[in-house]
């Protein structure tokens, strides 16, 4: 499995022969903007983990424009049946899982909120734990720790994890070391920071927390690609 990040929390994951977006954030982005254009992507499925427009993002016109598996809760999925047409969507709600193909996507909880950039209501805020033969990704969302993620931890055996640590709107450093305790994941991804001034970071003072708390950090700059592979 190749993860690669686009800047903020857009993620493009191939594996099996299958590309799949989460939270592809492109147009506006100013960090993903400099490594990828919206329209050369052709995914085959868009995970979506809430409405904010730092998340909705290019959903829409990349769906349309595709012909996508748009896989999201409820109120997204009905949104873009609705507001676009686009009738190629799976709808998911927490601690529900689909069988896609290439791979398995279970929604889990988030600590966050959720509505479109026009106010509409966007349903529960989720994130996504993702099982493939190439091994399992969770991606937290816009979240704080919650005590359930000691569940993941157990109920999981998490390659990677992809946590928020921005602060102001999600979870911050500390948070995100108190997260990765409760997953016991091979290693952890930060995202959700350094877009806008109120989420800008020191990603080393960061990497330097998370080893010291015997966590393996891994920082990606937007364009890096990462490969995932099951190795316990």
């Amino acid at each position: 499995m190749k993860l690669t990040f686009f800047g903020h929390s857009a993620f493009q994951i191939e594996t099996g022969g299958s590309l799949i977006l989460i939270d592809p954030f492109i147009t506006g982005n100013p960090l993903a903007e400099s490594v990828v254009a919206a329209d050369t992507l052709i995914p085959d499925a868009i995970l979506v983990t809430h409405a904010h427009g730092d998340h909705w993002g290019d959903t829409a016109a990349l769906a349309k424009r595709t012909g996508a598996l748009v896989v999201a809760n409820f109120e997204i999925t009905q949104y873009l049946v609705r507001e676009v047409g686009h009738q190629n969507v799976m709808a998911v709600n927490t601690g529900g899982g689909v069988e896609l193909g290439w791979g398995k996507v279970t929604c889990t909880w988030a600590r966050h909120s959720s509505s479109f950039p026009d106010g509409t209501y966007g349903g529960n805020p989720g994130g996504f734990m993702i099982e493939t033969k190439a091994g399992c990704l969770y991606m937290a969302g816009d979240t704080s720790p919650f005590p359930d993620m000691a569940w993941l931890g157990e109920d999981y055996d998490i390659d990677v994890a992809v946590l928020p640590i921005g602060d102001c709107f999600t979870m911050g450093h500390e948070g995100s070391v108190r997260a990765a305790h409760m997953l016991n994941a091979r290693r952890v991804v930060p995202c959700h920071y350094d877009t806008f001034r109120p989420i800008e970071t020191d990603t080393d003072a960061w990497s330097k927390r998370m080893r010291e708390a015997g966590q393996s950090p891994h920082v990606m700059r937007p364009g890096d690609t990462l490969e995932v592979a099951p190795t316990r």
